[in-house]
């Protein structure tokens, strides 16, 4: 985006990749269809240390601009769940886009090319070039020089999709700051008896409110053989900090008390767990029962005290985990901090200490929540930079 955007304006632009191809995070989203934006954006979708930094850009190119080029290239797309937008057919064609335009502006894209150093050129030097990179491509050392560099690394999210520290080095290196970071949008993991129940329960999906620091999220959760993913673990998880714990209301919708002091009286003969079925899955309810009340599993309803009931509708509207971690930055989505927002353009992405150096996407100390947020800033950070660097 930000490369197509500068050369747009009759820049001459060199884009470096380490990988073997370009945009393989675009390409493995959204299980492969790539959830390329969200109907609403806003600055309240996004985590930052300064809340306000990203407005600028994302106003300035916003979901609309991105979607137009969707349809000028005759994308089929669709709007899914939470105003979710994905490729009707493929990924492909969001990567294909992007590339052709850059095609058409002029833009040279290298493969295979792994950025060794770069330097600020000689400040009493009266030539434009600002900046001098070794780089190595496909075992050929080379020298370049350019106006202006454009740091788009991603962070450290998914290593075996290229994601590294680099942009943190190359910012650390010209004397910016960077925030804490830790994995977001990524799997809880649990070390206690949480793990052998999540394992019996592995593949099951369910609707619940997760909540953690007191930010929630209504979303389906999946158990898995590590622990509780799904849209709504990953959400929360942006949230949450080692040694946090996190809120399940296993039953949003329903106030359990209620329901469960009104079955004692309506179906008094049943057992709990047959009612608990009609809005829990079987399995669920099963290992439910053997955590919360397996002494009086075969009891009838009309037999529990008030207490008792209230005490497992307590539970269910108010689970209370410790998760033992996350999956980490393996299978994490972002990377959640990065580069100090403070030292940097909110307008034009560049590097306030150090002209010509710039910085977009992930990389910056900006985390979108799940749904197509992430995707926006890159391409909102991405053509803010391209109109001036």
């Amino acid at each position: 985006m930000c490369a197509l955007t500068a050369a747009q304006r009759g820049r001459r632009v060199l884009v470096l990749e380490k990988a073997n191809k370009v945009g393989k995070k675009i390409l493995m989203s959204g299980g492969g269809r790539c959830n390329f934006t969200n109907h609403f954006v806003e600055a309240d979708n996004f985590i930052s240390d300064n809340l306000h930094f990203c407005k600028a850009a994302l106003s300035r190119y916003t979901q609309w601009d991105f979607i137009g080029m969707v349809e000028r290239h005759q994308i089929p797309y669709e709007e899914r769940r939470h105003s979710q937008l994905f490729c009707l057919n493929s990924a492909k064609d969001i990567l294909n886009m992007l590339l052709d335009e850059c095609a058409n502006a002029g833009v040279e894209i290298r493969c295979h090319t792994d950025l060794i150093s770069v330097a600020a050129s000689d400040a009493s030097s009266q030539s434009s070039l600002r900046y001098q990179l070794s780089v190595n491509q496909q075992d050929s050392l080379l020298e370049l020089h350019c106006q202006s560099f454009v740091v788009a690394s991603g962070a450290l999210s998914i290593p075996t999709l290229g994601g590294s520290g680099m942009g943190y080095d190359i910012a650390k290196q010209f004397g910016l700051t960077l925030t804490k970071r830790h994995a977001g949008l990524v799997p809880f993991m649990f070390s206690d008896g949480m793990k052998q129940f999540c394992e019996k329960l592995s593949g099951l999906a369910l609707e619940v409110d997760m909540s953690a620091n007191k930010t929630s999220f209504t979303e389906n959760i999946l158990f898995t053989h590590r622990g509780i993913s799904g849209p709504a673990a990953l959400q929360v998880s942006n949230y949450w900090n080692p040694g946090d714990a996190i809120t399940i209301n296993l039953l949003p919708k329903i106030s359990a008390s209620d329901w469960l002091l009104e079955a004692k009286h309506s179906q008094s003969k049943s057992l709990l767990r047959t009612v608990l079925h009609h809005n829990l899955a079987k399995s669920l309810v099963a290992e439910l029962q053997f955590l919360w009340w397996q002494e009086l599993a075969e009891k009838p309803l009309g037999e529990y005290s008030d207490k008792q009931l209230i005490s497992i509708a307590e539970r269910l509207n108010n689970w209370v985990l410790k998760p033992s971690g996350t999956e980490g930055y393996r299978t994490a989505e972002v990377t959640r901090g990065g580069i100090d927002t403070a030292d940097i353009s909110s307008k034009t992405m560049e590097a306030k200490n150090q002209p010509g150096l710039y910085f977009i996407g992930e990389v910056l100390d900006v985390t979108g929540w799940l749904g197509g947020f992430n995707f926006q800033w890159a391409w909102s950070s991405g053509y803010s930079a391209g109109l001036v660097a």
